[in-house]
């Protein structure tokens, strides 16, 4: 079995689990693939029909990739605040998408023009963050919000700030992800 689909099975699993408490996380996973041991930071993805249906993940790598995985998988089924609980009806026909993350590195720029060169669409997922307030795209968004004006305005609102009316430059640390969905 391919890792990427051990990992689909496992945040399937986990929050299958929820409607069927039956269903066994198969620890003997751990044992036969190693990166499941390593200290990752994951985001997993729900989509239904298209449209996001939660979303939750870690920014820092402080549990296992296995551990990561089920913990974000459940959040982003039961625990997104923006949506309701996810029903055993919308399970069925849920998308699952793994993105795990490297360790995120603060970017250096003068100005906005500066930044807007040094940002790479679809490569770059981006954390913001000033006075106390900070949230994150994942690279994926770009998809969305295809310029850097629109990317960096609506990061501004996710992080509750005026994207208009900013009260200096904000911090902003960029990564990457692997993404790992059913093809």
């Amino acid at each position: 079995m391919r890792i990427e689909d051990v990992l689909l099975k496992l945040a399937h699993d986990a929050i299958n689990y929820e409607f069927d408490d039956t269903v066994l996380i198969d620890n003997s996973l751990k044992e036969q693939f190693s990166i499941l041991n390593e200290q990752r930071a994951t985001f997993v993805t729900l989509n239904l029909n298209n449209n996001l249906r939660g979303c939750m993940g870690s920014l820092i790598a402080h549990r296992t990739l296995f551990e990561d995985i089920i913990h974000n998988a459940r959040a982003a089924a039961f625990s997104d605040f923006r949506f309701n609980r996810l029903s055993q009806q919308e399970f069925q026909n849920i998308e699952i998408e793994i993105s795990i993350l490297t360790p995120a590195q603060e970017l250096e720029y003068k100005n906005l023009e500066d930044l807007k060169q040094k940002l790479i669409p679809n490569k770059h997922g981006v954390i913001l963050e000033l006075d106390g307030k900070r949230a994150t795209f994942l690279p994926q968004v770009w998809e969305q919000l295809p310029t850097f004006e629109a990317f960096i305005s609506q990061l501004c609102k996710k992080a509750g700030l005026d994207p208009n009316n900013l009260p200096g430059y904000p911090k902003i640390q960029i990564y990457e992800v692997e993404k790992i969905k059913k093809s």
